[in-house]
């Protein structure tokens, strides 16, 4: 399968009984079974058109459609980019990522991210490394906290932390429209758009999602909200903001040009000279897995949100 990006697969009856995850290692070049188990988790891999556990075992006939959001070959050079470091120790740290930097090298993208920089920064190797001790994501045009391991024993911990959801985020979000509560709760299932394989979409046959929010402050036609999310499926947030109409400002992929509608000609102009949505991971919190303090840490909103903020 190499580097194609999505393939559909049809299980004949010699890999009946197989486990998806292992299936998986023996057909995918260049992906360890560990990181495809965290690809199927993630809800890229689909079967029979459902996400399914890295344990399921296969059936005669099953339809599989794996859709690999990372390039095979994982080999970048480190790079000597500044970093804003919140928080560091001789397991991890905490990095305040701006908006505009990528996590991770994928898709063409091998220089510039933040896995150069932290591999730079803390003499990590790069060679046949799962994600270079990276074990959540920001999107692109997100500012804010993530977390970094500097050993791959200290990755498999946080990222156990992050699967059995213990660990706090907390994120501000400006949002088009004002609604009707101060707080609410979202409990959508999200899945890959069938259509368009770089978005999400709420779908019955997604997976579970739970999103918390309630109301900083409102301005005229926007609302700055306080967004906490359960479970840490991709472009979550986003897409639940979306789905009670209400999408984040600046977000072109979710708000279906809601930014061009915007009647205030100043606001209009600020979102166009914004370039990014408004969307930071202000707080993380959680049991540090090697000396079993409590973590928790914040950042203020970047100049460029609260300049915007001062426009509204």
């Amino acid at each position: 399968m190499g580097n194609v990006n999505e393939q559909l697969i049809t299980i004949e009856r010699d890999d009946a009984g197989k486990r998806l995850d292992a299936f998986l290692a023996e057909r995918v070049e260049g992906w360890s079974r560990s990181r495809l188990q965290r690809l199927i988790e993630g809800g890229d891999v689909l079967v029979n058109e459902k996400p399914a556990k890295p344990s399921y075992k296969l059936r005669e006939c099953d339809e599989i459609d794996v859709d690999l959001t990372e390039p095979a070959d994982d080999r970048f050079e480190p790079e000597d980019i500044p970093l804003d470091i919140v928080h560091e120790d001789e397991y991890l740290a905490v990095i305040n990522k701006p908006a505009g930097m990528i996590v991770h090298p994928g898709a063409g993208i091998s220089g510039g991210t933040l896995a150069n920089a932290i591999a730079w920064h803390f003499g990590l190797n790069t060679e046949n490394s799962n994600r270079v001790g990276i074990v959540h994501r920001l999107d692109k045009d997100t500012s804010g906290l993530i977390v970094v391991a500097k050993t791959e024993e200290m990755q498999e911990k946080l990222s156990e932390l992050f699967r059995k959801r213990k660990v706090e985020k907390s994120y501000v979000a400006l949002v088009h429209g004002s609604p009707r509560d101060n707080s609410g709760i979202i409990e959508r299932p999200i899945a890959r758009d069938r259509w368009h394989r770089t978005k999400m979409t709420v779908a019955a046959n997604g997976r579970y999602a739970l999103t918390l929010w309630k109301v900083r402050k409102r301005f005229e036609k926007f609302t700055l909200l306080d967004v906490d999310i359960k479970t840490g499926r991709t472009h979550q947030i986003r897409v639940h903001l979306a789905s009670i109409n209400h999408p984040v400002v600046g977000d072109a992929v979710y708000n279906e040009g809601r930014d061009n509608t915007i009647a205030n000609i100043e606001i209009r102009k600020a979102v166009e000279k914004l370039g990014r949505f408004f969307l930071h991971a202000e707080r993380l919190a959680f049991t540090h897995p090697a000396t079993g303090e409590t973590l928790s840490l914040e950042v203020a909103l970047p100049k460029e949100l609260v300049a915007f903020i001062n426009v509204l």
